[in-house]
């Protein structure tokens, strides 16, 4: 097992409770989508119109980090053309604090979003 992986760890009277980075990553990717106004997510910083992930790899937009003190949650976020950039952004920190809080039972340390481009939609074809 050559992967270096971090877990958030709940001790339970019974045992431990182990949840993965990769899992965490999943639920705050899976909140981002139900916002309103969000276009995607980047694996870069930058508006890349090749690192824009499809929905079977939003998560791979989102790093988690986990230390002792908590959790930590980033993203790369893009806006769809003509939303408000900020009041998404906002939307986006509460929507991965929230999902992340009902799921695992922690609040995140914090929830950094980097928006890095405005991408317009296509249209619905007819």
């Amino acid at each position: 097992m050559a992967e270096n992986k971090e877990y958030l760890v709940q001790e339970q009277e019974n045992g431990s409770i182990l949840i993965s980075e990769e899992v965490i990553a999943s639920i705050a990717s899976l909140a981002v989508r139900e916002v309103e106004g969000v276009f995607g997510l980047s694996i870069t910083q930058t508006l890349d119109l090749s690192n824009i992930l499809g929905k079977k790899n939003l998560r791979k937009g989102i790093r988690v980090t986990i230390a002792e003190e908590g959790v930590e949650i980033s993203c790369n976020l893009i806006v769809k053309m003509g939303a408000a950039v900020m009041t998404v952004a906002r939307n986006v920190q509460e929507a991965i604090a929230d999902e992340v809080t009902a799921m695992t039972g922690v609040r995140p340390l914090r929830v950094n979003v980097n928006v890095c481009g405005v991408a317009v939609p296509k249209p619905a074809a007819k």
